[in-house]
């Protein structure tokens, strides 16, 4: 981010309404190109990932799996009822019928019995072995761009002067809590409390356990990191780790959307495509400085 600034005037719900708006040079080249290339790779990875998940639509904890072990916490499936084929979602015993979208879904008249639906995976035919080319080449441009934006953000500074939570963002977090809950927003330089927590989350635990969970899988990895599955507490707790930070990263995807439109889809995409970014005037009576969501 830098502070160069420049004066804008124009009407319109995302354009300044004030001569003291400013746009300024938020997002660096360099910042919006990652977040572009995460972006189209957790796109590709999470439908190839689906895919791969149908060959086998169940999670385990611990180093077995089978008809021979009770360890299944999630499953997804069919079965034949007085009505028909019926599909199935079982969370930790407790099962749901979800016939039309998961276990049983397809064109009426023609639904076949799968996981997800061919809507929602890459390929939407049944091809384990696409599917797995596809998930493993975004999974290494992702891997390899994000070590790369950790070192340079690092060395410059980023994460420490615009990531890093301070003590007076902590003070601020109740403040910003509800302010969020009213869909109040401050559109000014730095990030809020609650984005810093969110970034820094996902960047900083979910796509590295993403990444060290899908490695874990991987049985030609066992002789590289031959202690990484047993840290993890076998591959099947492995592939249910991965699999619940997939979800989270949808929630975070989901709620990221979410805010962007409530707190300005014009100005927030100017700001992620363009790098210049529209802020509030400044706040005579009330010095902190809060960013938008």
């Amino acid at each position: 981010m830098e502070s160069v600034a420049r004066s804008q005037s124009a009407t319109g719900p995302d354009a300044p309404v004030s001569s003291e708006e400013t746009l300024i040079y938020r997002q660096s080249r360099w910042t919006r190109l990652t977040h572009w290339i995460w972006a189209i790779s957790l796109f590709f990875m999470l439908l190839s990932g689906l895919q791969i998940f149908n060959a086998r639509p169940q999670l385990y904890i611990g180093k077995q799996s089978g008809f021979g072990y009770d360890n299944t916490i999630f499953e997804i499936g069919a079965e034949n009822t007085n009505t028909g084929p019926r599909g199935y979602t079982e969370i930790f015993g407790h099962r749901f019928d979800t016939t039309g979208v998961l276990g049983w879904s397809g064109p009426a008249g023609n639904e076949t019995a799968r996981g997800f639906p061919s809507w929602a995976t890459i390929p939407s035919y049944y091809d384990l072995g696409t599917a797995r080319v596809v998930h493993f080449f975004f999974a290494w441009i992702l891997t390899t761009t994000l070590i790369v934006w950790l070192v340079a953000s690092i060395v410059n500074g980023h994460i420490r002067r615009d990531l890093a939570p301070r003590l007076d963002d902590l003070k601020r977090l109740p403040r910003d809590i509800i302010d969020h809950a009213k869909l109040k927003f401050h559109h000014t330089r730095e990030y809020n409390t609650l984005q810093k927590m969110a970034y820094g989350g996902v960047l900083f635990v979910l796509l590295p356990l993403m990444i060290i969970t899908g490695l874990a899988m991987s049985p030609s990895m066992n002789s590289v990191l031959p202690f990484l599955n047993d840290l993890l507490g076998g591959r099947q707790t492995a592939r249910t780790i991965h699999f619940t930070v997939m979800v989270l990263l949808v929630g975070f995807f989901v709620v990221h959307i979410l805010m962007i439109l409530a707190a300005g889809p014009i100005n927030e995409l100017r700001s992620i495509i363009t790098g210049w970014y529209r802020t509030d005037p400044p706040a005579h009576d009330d010095k902190t400085t809060e960013r938008s969501a």
